[in-house]
């Protein structure tokens, strides 16, 4: 996937760490242009509108995701390591993009939440392979939301991250999910 315009990419960040650290409301498109250090017109050219920035930002959104379930398949410790890890950590790019989407899922845009609909949909059809039982699967997405909810919540109050201790018996928790013994 080629990279966005740097000016359009900039606005999507801009945007993103706003409803992060501010909420919906402080979005405004002259909030969102100041951050990004664009005109407000340099804003409106490639968002016309708001809800022209939301449909941006749930598209990117799903180009993140696409590059994620694409890693996720070749993790060398398996897609079951890589998905808990992950969601382990709030201090990526991606987290940034699914907080803020969440954001909007939360109100009322309906694009947002189906963003995170097809987000959870493809992990979970990432993980059919390493978990058959597609309940199970399920579950493990669920846990993970929390997980990296609560790597969200622990990075905005300042705490540290659940510790790799703590992420290797997760992990090993979700393995005896993903293969019970018979």
């Amino acid at each position: 996937m080629p990279p966005p315009p740097a000016a359009r990419a900039k606005v999507l960040h801009a945007f993103a760490e706003i409803l992060v650290t501010q909420g919906e409301r402080a979005a405004t498109l002259e909030a969102v242009a100041e951050r990004a250090h664009v005109s407000k017109g340099g804003l409106l050219y490639h968002f016309p509108s708001k809800d022209e920035l939301t449909a941006g930002l749930a598209e990117h959104f799903g180009d993140l995701v696409t590059a994620d379930t694409e890693r996720m398949r070749e993790a060398e410790a398996g897609q079951v390591d890589y998905i808990v890890r992950t969601s382990a950590r709030a201090d990526s790019e991606f987290e940034l993009y699914y907080a803020a989407i969440a954001v909007l899922a939360r109100g009322s845009h309906q694009l947002a939440a189906r963003a995170l609909v097809r987000a959870q949909d493809a992990w979970r059809e990432t993980l059919a392979d390493a978990v058959p039982d597609r309940l199970a699967a399920r579950a493990l997405i669920y846990i993970c939301d929390g997980l990296a909810a609560d790597a969200e919540v622990r990075r905005a109050a300042g705490l540290e991250q659940v510790s790799d201790g703590e992420v290797d018996g997760l992990v090993a928790l979700a393995q005896r999910m993903a293969n019970p013994p018979a």
